[in-house]
């Protein structure tokens, strides 16, 4: 379920992180769909939307960063 638009995206990413960060996470995800559509290019029972959404997560946490509000901020 590749996401089209940042609209699109799960609450815990719109509601938490600036625009920029959403876009990476889109971008993120969305490649990452494609390149792990085949099981065994992923590790363990990890479905793809799984491995998706933490590929995602990685590409935000190399520019951003969670803050004590458990909002994400860039990093300095």
């Amino acid at each position: 379920m590749p996401y089209s638009s940042i609209s699109e995206l799960p609450d815990s990413v719109k509601d938490h992180t600036p625009k920029h960060a959403q876009e990476i996470y889109k971008e993120a995800f969305n490649s990452a769909w494609e390149e792990y559509k085949d099981p065994d290019d992923r590790r363990g029972d990890s479905s793809r939307e799984e491995v998706s959404h933490r590929v995602a997560w990685s590409a935000v946490k190399n520019k951003y960063e969670k803050g004590d509000d458990g909002d994400w901020h860039k990093k300095d």
